[in-house]
């Protein structure tokens, strides 16, 4: 008889259930161990906690590839690392990588500074021209990179002519999906072959642990495995032991912040003083189609635009009172950003303004308060606007 897959929740409570022995605790317990007992002559793999397979960090890695669909999983001690090793996992010297110029500052900088230095051309398209992907590639495209959602306009990537051109090829297809979380997409199903995750965001959710996450094939997590283990980016066990607990919450608190965003999006879209509101739910948004094709949820994160540019945002920052003026995202708090000051801050006012993201230009992250009362503090920060 063929096993019932199990849902999305059960997964990410009990990864694989199992039964119990009698006294067995409830919550998983803590192995706060740097190292753990050998069998004298053994040959087995030492466990040691460098080496990522602390019981900790073993479990959550089980429980993220079921949640994404991936032979194995692997936590990293960040978003940063998880994908530099990701990328360094697929290429080598001498490799071109093509990526998306849609993407977090931080990984723009590991790309253009860093990369150059191991001998590896990276290159950038706009991800939503499909043509360009194929015209972009070279002789020796190894690998290509985007993030979908975008930061921090919320654009939604079509996967899958991508992942067409990537097949033909033989190329990797690596995916950051750290807005959508597993809840709302999973990049693997759309023809990925590495996910990538910012741990510290909806995977944890609680705004307490730095980490990332890598899913994807046997053979690449292997890789990405050995490259931690020599670079030392293996996560601490108290950090895996949050982030499980975090991920027990993950559907409800992601479809809970899905409805809180669909909300706040549409009292945003109807105010005289913001200009202009990104997020996929919205029928003008440019992607809401295939939003609602391939997304399970919109998600929580929200962008606009205010009237009055820098000085404006400043006035309707001071006059916030639940929502915290802070980076970050995909906590239980409500946060909001300015990415001219955090992830853009390397690009000029020109520049930002080409990419879409003018001063005045916010980004918030919906926790998990009553809409109404997210609503009524952005309406009184507003009327100081």
């Amino acid at each position: 008889m063929k096993r019932r897959r199990l849902g999305l929740s059960t997964r990410a409570i009990h990864g694989e259930p199992k039964a119990r022995a009698d006294w067995t605790a409830v919550a998983p317990p803590l192995y706060q161990s740097a190292t753990f007992t050998n069998p004298v002559g053994s040959s087995a793999e030492v466990l040691y906690t460098r080496y990522g397979n602390n019981p900790n960090q073993v479990d959550i890695g089980k429980k993220l590839a079921l949640l994404e669909g991936a032979d194995a999983a692997l936590f990293l001690a960040s978003g940063m690392g998880a994908t530099a090793l990701a990328h360094l996992a697929v290429l080598r010297p001498g490799d071109h990588l093509l990526a998306s110029e849609w993407i977090y500052g931080g990984v723009f900088r590991l790309f253009r500074e860093e990369f150059g230095k191991l001998g590896i051309d990276v290159s950038f398209v706009n991800p939503t021209q499909q043509r360009t992907w194929k015209r972009a590639l070279r002789k020796t495209t190894r690998a290509v990179f985007l993030e979908t959602p975008t930061n921090p306009l919320l654009r939604v990537i079509d996967l899958e002519p991508v992942a067409t051109v990537c097949k033909a090829e033989g190329l990797a297809l690596i995916v950051d999906s750290t807005f959508a979380s597993p809840v709302n997409f999973r990049p693997l199903e759309h023809g990925a072959d590495l996910v990538i995750h910012s741990a510290t965001k909806y995977l944890n959710g609680h705004t307490d642990v730095i980490a990332g996450a890598v899913a994807g094939t046997d053979q690449v997590v292997d890789e990405v495995r050995r490259l931690m283990q020599v670079w030392g980016q293996a996560i601490d066990p108290f950090a895996a032991w949050l982030i499980d607990r975090g991920m027990r919450t993950l559907t409800v608190r992601v479809r809970r912040q899905n409805e809180i965003g669909l909300a706040v999006a549409e009292w945003c879209a109807k105010q005289d003083g913001i200009s202009k509101v990104h997020y996929p739910g919205l029928p003008s948004h440019p992607d809401h189609e295939l939003a609602k094709r391939t997304l399970g949820g919109f998600g929580g994160m929200l962008g606009i635009e205010l009237k009055g540019g820098v000085r404006g945002a400043e006035r309707f920052l001071k006059g916030l009172t639940i929502a915290a003026h802070a980076p970050s995202l995909g906590g239980v708090e409500t946060l909001v950003s300015e990415p001219r000051l955090t992830s853009h801050a390397s690009l000029t006012a020109e520049q930002r303004a080409q990419a879409g993201i003018p001063d005045g230009f916010l980004r918030f992250s919906l926790g998990l308060e009553d809409p109404d009362d997210l609503i009524a503090d952005f309406a009184q920060a507003l009327a100081r606007h």
